[in-house]
């Protein structure tokens, strides 16, 4: 079902005052909010969803406000969404009309809808962002023919990986998933699991690598088993090996894995897409995540070189959208 998007009623109440009679309207979200081509959005991301029944999605302009919001003052989920209760600056360029005391959605549901447009459709906030800076004449066309591209490294917020932490990981989620599914295993090595865990971090600790390297192995051993258990229970059942699938092959990965070998590798079960990547900095030489891509123009636009608070929302939506697309 498609969402029911906002339209500007002009309601009155008597006992409320219109958002647009208390704020700011020379403020820079309520200028950008009317400067954005909302409808363009609406269109872009309303064709992810298809006409039937069911429960209406969350508004295009709410979600995607909340999204140039988190991303133009660079600010968490749980953190933008704390503050558009707070702020009727917020709650006016995301499309409501009084002010509300209430979310009218959970944090999650940024996350679901971020994934439910995909990269694609997200491409749109960019193409948007740059309209937006050419209308208000912060920047030209022209000024994009050549620009300045560069990476760096956008972290993921996963655990340092170990190779003991990752093999008694993959054995807990395989034997969570087998429960949940209805698929009895011989053995879940739960409690021998984690105290070959604990061996393991300890030895290492000492600096006893023989025996760590004794417990390492033990670990493999007992996921090893997990994997043949479960392969056997579900050979022949197309609706399990679908939903053993991916889990299966990352813990297949996990397992064969090694130190030092050369090739892509798992650094985080619920983030598979996590790499290891060297920048050559002295206080990080390491970090997990994933490589971004930021373009800048060559030459300054008149936006850049202006301070005004509007200017400077338009020169920080087309850098934090490129951001969106990695």
């Amino acid at each position: 079902m498609r969402p029911r998007e906002r339209r500007e009623s002009g309601e009155q109440d008597l006992f409320r005052s219109r958002l647009d009679q208390v704020i700011n309207m020379d403020h820079a979200p309520a200028k950008l909010a009317r400067t954005i081509d909302w409808g363009f959005l609406e269109e872009k991301f309303g064709a992810a969803y298809a006409d039937g029944s069911g429960r209406p999605p969350l508004p295009t302009r709410l979600m995607a406000g909340l999204a140039i919001l988190k991303h133009t003052y660079n600010l968490s989920d749980e953190v933008v969404c704390e503050q558009w209760i707070e702020n009727p600056y917020y709650q006016y360029f995301c499309g409501e009309e009084f002010f509300q005391h209430r979310l009218p959605l959970d944090r999650s549901s940024m996350t679901h809808w971020r994934n439910r447009m995909g990269e694609e459709r997200l491409q749109a906030l960019l193409q948007e962002s740059l309209a937006v800076a050419t209308r208000t004449g912060a920047m030209k066309p022209s000024e994009l023919s050549r620009v300045i591209v560069d990476t760096t490294v956008q972290p993921k917020n996963v655990a340092f990986p170990t190779d003991a932490k990752l093999l008694n990981r993959a054995s807990e989620k395989l034997v969570t998933l087998a429960k949940k599914l209805g698929v009895e295993l011989r053995q879940s090595y739960t409690r021998v699991g984690k105290s070959a865990l604990i061996q393991h971090q300890r030895y290492a600790h000492a600096k006893q690598f023989k025996r760590a390297n004794r417990a390492l192995r033990t670990l493999k051993t007992y996921l090893g088993r997990v994997i043949r258990d479960i392969a056997r229970k579900i050979d022949g059942d197309h609706g399990l090996e679908g939903s053993f699938a991916h889990l299966l092959s990352l813990s297949r990965r996990v397992r064969e894995q090694e130190r030092g070998k050369r090739g892509a590798k798992v650094y985080s079960l619920h983030a598979p897409e996590v790499e290891c990547i060297g920048k050559g900095k002295a206080h990080k030489p390491y970090e997990f995540g994933v490589k971004v891509s930021v373009a800048t123009p060559l030459e300054l636009s008149k936006g850049a070189a202006s301070s005004s608070p509007m200017s400077r929302r338009c020169r920080a939506i087309p850098m934090t959208a490129i951001r969106w697309l990695r």
